[in-house]
C-alpha cells in the first residue's frame, strides 16, 4: 500500500475486507480466501467463500423503511458506498465479492463484467458519510465524520467518547448535547479491550435511516480508534523497545557490583516512576537497600523511613516472581531481581500516580528487572573471578621482599586489563645465607589458570633446588626437562641472578638469562647498559645454553630487571622499548631501589592511555652500601 502511495484508501479497504470476510465466516462457514490486487491509482480486493449460492444484497431503495435496512446485509451496503466498482463472482465451488478503491484524483476503469446482481441506487445521503482526507489526527476525522452525520440524520449534536483504561474522556464533539442522549443513541464501539468507546446521538429519531447510518458511522469511528490504538501501541513499543536497548547497553558496560546498583534507580526515574529502590540479597537470604532515588530528593528520607517499615513485603515479595503491589504510603509495586534461578533481591517502583498501573509499563519495568539481574549477577561473577585471580596472584608473588644491610629490593607487578585473569609474570627473592640471595624474573607463556600452575611450578621447583644446593645451570636445566613433561605446551623466559655482598661493599651478580630479556645496569652516575647475554627459554628444547654473566655492582650502581609488557607497551605503532627504558632510568641514579621500581611503572604506564595487554614486572637491586 505504501508503496503505491495507496494510504488513503487504506482505512476503507480494511473495513470493506472486515465486513466481506465477516460475512463469509457467518453466513457461508467455509473457508475464505483474499485476494489483494495493488496497482498505481487502485486496489482490488476479491473475498470468496466455497457455500456455491447467490449474493443478496441489502441495498436500500426509495421508500425503503427503517425496518427494511436492518443489521443483516450492511457489509454489501458498505461496499457499494465506499468502492468505485463492486460485483459478485460465481464458481462451481463457491462464491465471491470483488470491490475496487480508487485513489482520489485517480480515473476509474471498466469494471470486470463478472457481476451478478444489478446493484440498486442507495440513498444519497450515505454518501455524505465519507472523508474529505483533510483531517490527520483522531480528533479532526472524527469531528468532520460526527458533523456529516448530524447533517444528514437531524440529530442535535453527536459525541466519541473513548476509555483507554483511565477513564472516560471525549474525544470529538459537534452540536448540542445538553442534558442527556435519552433522546437518541448509544452506540458502543467494538474495539480491543481494555479500550472501550461509545457513539453519542443526540436527537434525529425521526430520520428513517438514522440507524443504519449511526451503525454505519460507529463501524467508521471503530476503524479509525482501532487504527489511532495500534498506532499510538507501535509508537510507544519502539519507544520502549528503544529506551530497553539504551538501559541494557548501559548496564552491560559496569562490571563493578555497587556501579550497577546505583545505576538501575537512575535509569527507571523519572521514565517508569516518581522514585525507585534497589535492595540486594546477601548470603542470608536478608535484604539490604543498595540505592534509592526520587524525582524530589527533599522526599527521599521519607522514602526511606517508608521502605525501611515495607522490609517483610518486601522479603516475602523476593521470594516470587509476581508483580507484588504495595499499599500506602508507598503507592507502587516490587518486581523480585532473578537471574540464573538465584533470587539477588527486589526492584520497586512507585510514584502515586495512576499512569504506573498501566499495563504496557509494569511490562517495561519487569524487563528493566530482568536486565537489572543479569547485570547484577554478570557483575557478581566478574567480582568473584577478579578476586580468585589477585588471590592467585598474590600467592605466586613474594608477600614481601627482605632486607638486608647494604642491599635494596624494589618490585613492582601490574596485571594486564581488569584483573580477572591471571598472569605469566612472576619475580621472586630466595635468601640463600646471610649473604648471599637468589633474584627470579619469569615471564610464563599466555594467561589463565594454565599459566599459573606453570609459574608456581617454575617458582615451586627454583626454590626446591636452589636450596638443596644445586648450581644455577643445573637449576635452569632441570627446571627446563621439568616444562617439558608436565608444562602442557608452554615455555618460560626466566632470569636467575645470584647476588652476593662483598666485604669491601661491592656485590657479585652472577648473570644467567633463559630466554630473558636483559636487564638494565644503572651506574650512580647515571650512565646505563644492557647485562648479561640472552640463552635459550625453557620447555621449548632437549637442549637448553644459558651463559653466564659476572656483574660488579659499586655503592649506588642498580641493576634492574623487568617482562616485555614494558617494552612492548604500545602507543599506536609506537613502542616504549629498550632505548626509552634505558633513558628513564638514567634519570634515576640515586634513587632508593623502591623508588626506581615506581617511577619506571608510572612510566611505562603512562606511555599510553589503553589498559596494559601484558603483565608488567619491574625488579630492582641496588647496592646501598
Amino acid at each position: 500500500m505504501h508503496e503505491r502511495d495507496l494510504d488513503g484508501i487504506l482505512d476503507e479497504a480494511l473495513l470493506l475486507v472486515t465486513e466481506l470476510t465477516t460475512n463469509s465466516v457467518v453466513h457461508a462457514r467455509t473457508e475464505v480466501d483474499v485476494e489483494i490486487t495493488a496497482a498505481d491509482g487502485s486496489l482490488t480486493v476479491t473475498v470468496l467463500d466455497f457455500l456455491p449460492g447467490t449474493v443478496v444484497p441489502n441495498i436500500p431503495v426509495p421508500g425503503a423503511t427503517t425496518a427494511d435496512l436492518d443489521e443483516r446485509g450492511r457489509g454489501l451496503l458498505l461496499v457499494d458506498q465506499l468502492a468505485s466498482s463492486w460485483g459478485t463472482l460465481h464458481f462451481s465451488g463457491g462464491k465471491g465479492v470483488w470491490f475496487r478503491l480508487d485513489k482520489a484524483g485517480t480515473a476509474s476503469i471498466a469494471a470486470p463484467p463478472s457481476f451478478e446482481i444489478p446493484v440498486a441506487p442507495a440513498p444519497e445521503a450515505l454518501s455524505a458519510l465519507g472523508w474529505s482526507g483533510t483531517g490527520t489526527s483522531l480528533t479532526e476525522v472524527a469531528e468532520e465524520l460526527l458533523h456529516r452525520l448530524v447533517g444528514v440524520i437531524g440529530a442535535a449534536g453527536a459525541a466519541l467518547t473513548l476509555d483507554e483504561g483511565d477513564g472516560p474522556h471525549t474525544i470529538a464533539a459537534v452540536g448540542r448535547l445538553t442534558g442527556s442522549v435519552d433522546s437518541g443513541r448509544r452506540v458502543p464501539l467494538r474495539i480491543t479491550k481494555p479500550w472501550r468507546g461509545e457513539l453519542l446521538i443526540a436527537g434525529g429519531g425521526g430520520n428513517p435511516y438514522a440507524r443504519p447510518l449511526t451503525s454505519l458511522a460507529a463501524d467508521r469511528l471503530m476503524l479509525l480508534v482501532e487504527n489511532h490504538r495500534l498506532r499510538r501501541a507501535d509508537s510507544e513499543r519502539r519507544t520502549w523497545l528503544t529506551f530497553l536497548a539504551d538501559a541494557s547497553e548501559l548496564l552491560a558496560q559496569s562490571l563493578d557490583v555497587e556501579l550497577t546498583l546505583a545505576l538501575i534507580p537512575r535509569l527507571v526515574v523519572p521514565r517508569l516512576g516518581t522514585w525507585c529502590a534497589i535492595h540486594a540479597a546477601d548470603a542470608g537470604g536478608e535484604l539490604r537497600l543498595a540505592a534509592a532515588a526520587h524525582a524530589d530528593e527533599a522526599m527521599l528520607t521519607e522514602l526511606l523511613d517508608a521502605l525501611g517499615q515495607a522490609a517483610p513485603q518486601l522479603k516475602e515479595a523476593m521470594s516470587t516472581d509476581a508483580v507484588v503491589p504495595l499499599g500506602p504510603p508507598l503507592e507502587g509495586y516490587v518486581v523480585a531481581l532473578i537471574a540464573r534461578g538465584q533470587h539477588l533481591g527486589t526492584l520497586t517502583v512507585g510514584g502515586g500516580r495512576d499512569t504506573w498501573q498501566r499495563s504496557e509499563e509494569v511490562a517495561v519495568v519487569e524487563d528493566v528487572a530482568r536486565r537489572a539481574a543479569l547485570a547484577i549477577d554478570n557483575a557478581n561473577i566478574h567480582a568473584e573471578r577478579r578476586s580468585i585471580a589477585h588471590a592467585l596472584q598474590r600467592s605466586l608473588l613474594p608477600p614481601q621482599l627482605p632486607k638486608a644491610d647494604g642491599v635494596e629490593f624494589g618490585a613492582e607487578y601490574v596485571p594486564t586489563g581488569e584483573g580477572v585473569d591471571v598472569g605469566g609474570d612472576f619475580y621472586d627473592v630466595v635468601p640463600l645465607s646471610g649473604r648471599r640471595w637468589l633474584v627470579v624474573v619469569g615471564d610464563v607463556s599466555g594467561k589463565g589458570v594454565q599459566a599459573a600452575t606453570v609459574t608456581g611450578l617454575v617458582r615451586d621447583v627454583t626454590r626446591v633446588l636452589v636450596r638443596d644446593g644445586r648450581p644455577l645451570p643445573e637449576t635452569l636445566k632441570r627446571i627446563n626437562e621439568t616444562l617439558l613433561e608436565r608444562g602442557a605446551g608452554r615455555f618460560c623466559t626466566l632470569c636467575l641472578a645470584e647476588v652476593m655482598r662483598r666485604p669491601d661493599g661491592t656485590l657479585d651478580v652472577a648473570l644467567h638469562l633463559a630466554g630473558h630479556d636483559q636487564p638494565v645496569l644503572l651506574r650512580a652516575d647515571g650512565r646505563t647498559e644492557l647485562a648479561g647475554q640472552c640463552g635459550t627459554a625453557l620447555g621449548l628444547l632437549d637442549t637448553i645454553n644459558t651463559p653466564r654473566t659476572q656483574i660488579t655492582l659499586h655503592p649506588g650502581d642498580t641493576l634492574i630487571f623487568y617482562t616485555d609488557g614494558v617494552t612492548e607497551r604500545r602507543r599506536g605503532p609506537e613502542l616504549f622499548g629498550v632505548d626509552r627504558l634505558r633513558e628513564e632510568a638514567s634519570l634515576l641514579a640515586g634513587f632508593p631501589a623502591d623508588v626506581v621500581v615506581a617511577r619506571l611503572r608510572a612510566t611505562t604506564l603512562n606511555f599510553s592511555p589503553e589498559s596494559p595487554r601484558d603483565d608488567i614486572a619491574i625488579f630492582a637491586v641496588r647496592n646501598d652500601a
